[in-house]
């Protein structure tokens, strides 16, 4: 199987637009900064994580912790992935006990990936409530996570694969849509 671009809908300036509004809503959300920090998951989750904290300090004047979740050995297909995963750092270099923490994803789609992450987190610590910050939410939820703040509502087909580039890890800012084809 191979996946096919069938069309793109997010592009550089669309996608730093539902980023400043995000930033905007966590900091009403929370009354502020104080006391909040963002995690990314990494892998594109990373770079958001970094660039909301980077909006966050903008418009706020005070920058929250920031770190990136390395959720591999979290997952539940792990021996599906690979049959010697690649483990990556963990890169949270706070305390992330009784904060707010926002965890960011690019896409959520059945919510396997933000469980991985809520365990990864607590094993850190015991933070004081935990919110998801993901920039495209695509449906077909396995479990019951629901995100805070969302960029984009994107209804897909199980057929369908949302691909999100950020120009950290690809060279470009984009998302797509792309099908699978036989």
């Amino acid at each position: 199987m191979k996946l096919r671009d069938k069309n793109q809908i997010m592009d550089e300036m669309s996608m730093k637009r539902a980023l400043t509004r995000i930033a905007h809503e966590i900091i009403e959300a929370n009354k502020g900064v104080q006391g909040v920090a963002v995690v990314g998951i990494r892998r594109r989750g990373g770079p958001l994580a970094f660039r909301l904290a980077d909006l966050i300090e903008s418009i706020e004047g005070v920058r929250p912790p920031v770190g990136v979740l390395d959720i591999t050995l979290y997952r539940d297909d792990l021996t599906a992935l690979a049959n010697q995963p690649q483990v990556h750092r963990t890169e949270v270099h706070f305390d992330i006990t009784g904060m707010s923490i926002v965890l960011v994803d690019d896409v959520i789609y059945t919510g396997r990936t933000v469980r991985a992450g809520l365990d990864a987190l607590i094993d850190l610590g015991r933070p004081k409530r935990i919110q998801l910050a993901v920039l495209i939410d695509r449906g077909h939820r396995e479990l019951p996570i629901k995100p805070d703040f969302v960029g984009k509502n994107v209804p897909t087909s199980r057929e369908e694969v949302v691909s999100v580039c950020v120009r950290e890890i690809d060279g470009d800012d984009k998302v797509t849509i792309q099908e699978l084809v036989p």
